[in-house]
């Protein structure tokens, strides 16, 4: 089973939820998508697993969010993917991907549903 992890090494969710697959004796494809963001194409193949609009995904506190003026609802779905592979800080973290789906690691048990 190929099993793929977006980390940030500095997110403890994302840190626990490392450390549950690696319990679990899997070792993770990691890839650190702050220094790799993926393309739109990928984000938006992100989405459609997870079964999210692009909002969804955002996260809101970053200070692109308000930057940006991500909050504005006139903004569509390319707009918002555009802005998160620009800045794939705003990408929610931690994202596991397995047997065809993904799950978000919040909590880190979440990613289990997919294994």
């Amino acid at each position: 089973m190929s099993v793929e992890i977006f980390h940030n090494p500095r997110c403890s969710k994302s840190r626990q939820t490392l450390a549950l697959l690696q319990e679990k004796g899997i070792d993770p494809v990691i890839t650190e998508y702050l220094n790799t963001p993926p393309s739109t194409a990928r984000l938006t193949e992100i989405l459609n697993l997870l079964g999210m609009n692009p909002r969804d995904l955002m996260r809101k506190g970053e200070a692109e969010y308000k930057d940006n003026n991500l909050s504005d609802p006139a903004l569509d779905d390319a707009a918002l993917i555009q802005a998160m592979v620009d800045h794939p800080k705003l990408i929610e973290r931690p994202i596991v991907f397995a047997n065809g789906g993904a799950r978000i690691g919040r909590p880190p048990e979440s990613v289990l549903e997919i294994l």
